[in-house]
């Protein structure tokens, strides 16, 4: 199927083709004419599968379609960090590139002289983080009452990162007359519950089922003691042939000390988490996409805000005690229905958070048994698959949105 069996306008196919998009997703090929048809949508689908395309279009071409489009606010996207609300805001950017659309972005850390001068000069798209949308609604920059478009993208990060009563507090402040789309990776029953609540007779898209890792990701597990996993990432930066990778960690102080080891090995690296000013943060961020750093160090508040076009290689280098921030985070490749590998660490303290994914995602990892720097005493939990590593240098350039 391509883009112009969706029914879309001459302006979006414009811009898709610029991108250089010729078929949609399988989120993209559902969802689209569910939306433009005016149904409420449920979307259950990883990251990387498309989404922002998915709801971003037609909202689009419905507005491009308004004969006299009265002033305010018609469209919310609430999403839950900073980095995927920019994101998100830059591909609305490329989509609406030959259509009438004004848009913008909210978030907080910054100063809001900029987004509230923009909301001065009127917006049809708003994308807004939960708590700097709340603060300017409460100083009346920001007006709902014109809303026809609700998107919740990434509802149950919304949920992990403390969110969900700023979201019923939005959502409270909503006309009850609109078309509402709810995405999540995953449909825990607290986001179910949510939908069932926000949702008028939705029409469920279901890409993958809940909770299950992407197929095409080479998953590998090592197991080793807590002390060495900063020798373990340096040796298989060093041998395996390993490009750009993005390594995760629970704490922002361990991914401050990870990317002080790499720095001393001469392995350009920087760290994003939320003690990071947004300058800063998008400084680390620029500079891994365009090839400046190899590493790029996060917590998991930035697990589902990166979308990098060449990322092939995700590093667990703490596993999450959230079974489900698993799938977030090795979603970041594997993007797009290519392949990537996501290397897991394992130690002692983290025998049961291996469990409760294992559980979650249902296999069992496939373990590395031969590198220098084994778990003393064995390891506790019981024994999948074994593989040997391989070398991969599979860092090509993958669909971002």
């Amino acid at each position: 199927m391509a883009f112009q069996q969706l029914n879309l306008i001459e302006p979006i196919l414009k811009a898709l083709a610029k991108e250089g998009y010729t078929n949609p997703t399988p989120i993209q090929a559902q969802a689209i004419p569910l939306a433009l048809n005016g149904n409420d949508v449920l979307g259950c689908a990883q990251t990387g599968t498309g989404k922002t395309a998915a709801f971003s279009i037609p909202i689009i071409q419905l507005l491009a379609n308004q004969k006299q489009r009265k002033p305010g606010i018609k469209a919310l996207i609430l999403t839950p960090t900073r980095e995927l609300a920019i994101q998100i805001d830059e591909s609305i950017a490329a989509y609406s590139a030959f259509a009438q659309i004004k848009h913008t972005v909210i978030f907080g850390g910054v100063s809001q002289l900029h987004q509230t001068n923009a909301l001065k000069r009127g917006v049809d798209i708003l994308v807004a983080t939960p708590g700097r949308l709340l603060d300017l609604i409460n100083q009346k920059y920001i007006d709902l009452r014109q809303l026809e478009f609700f998107v919740l993208d990434e509802a149950d990060r919304m949920l992990d990162m403390g969110f969900i009563h700023d979201v019923k507090k939005i959502i409270a402040l909503l006309p009850q007359k609109r078309q509402t789309m709810f995405f999540s990776a995953t449909m825990p029953p607290e986001i179910q519950k949510l939908a069932d609540s926000l949702l008028k007779n939705p029409k469920l898209v279901e890409v993958t089922p809940p909770s299950t890792t992407v197929e095409k990701i080479d998953q590998r597990l090592y197991y080793t003691n807590k002390n060495d996993k900063a020798k373990l990432l340096l040796h298989l930066l060093k041998t395996e042939g390993i490009g750009s990778a993005l390594v995760f960690t629970r704490t922002k102080h361990g991914a401050d000390r990870v990317v002080k080891v790499l720095l001393k090995e001469n392995i350009k690296a920087a760290a994003i988490h939320g003690n990071k000013s947004q300058n800063a943060r998008q400084n680390a961020l620029s500079g891994f996409k365009s090839g400046k750093l190899r590493i790029l160090v996060a917590t998991d508040i930035a697990a589902r805000g990166i979308d990098i076009d060449e990322l092939a290689n995700v590093f667990n280098y703490d596993l999450p005690n959230i079974p489900e921030t698993y799938v977030h985070r090795i979603g970041r490749t594997g993007r797009a229905g290519n392949s990537g590998m996501a290397i897991s660490f394992c130690d002692q303290e983290t025998i049961k958070e291996l469990t409760d994914i294992q559980k979650l995602i249902g296999i069992k990892i496939p373990v590395v048994e031969e590198h220098p720097f084994q778990m003393e005493g064995g390891r506790a939990a019981a024994k999948p698959e074994s593989k040997k590593p391989a070398r991969n240098n599979n860092n090509r350039r993958f669909q971002r949105r």
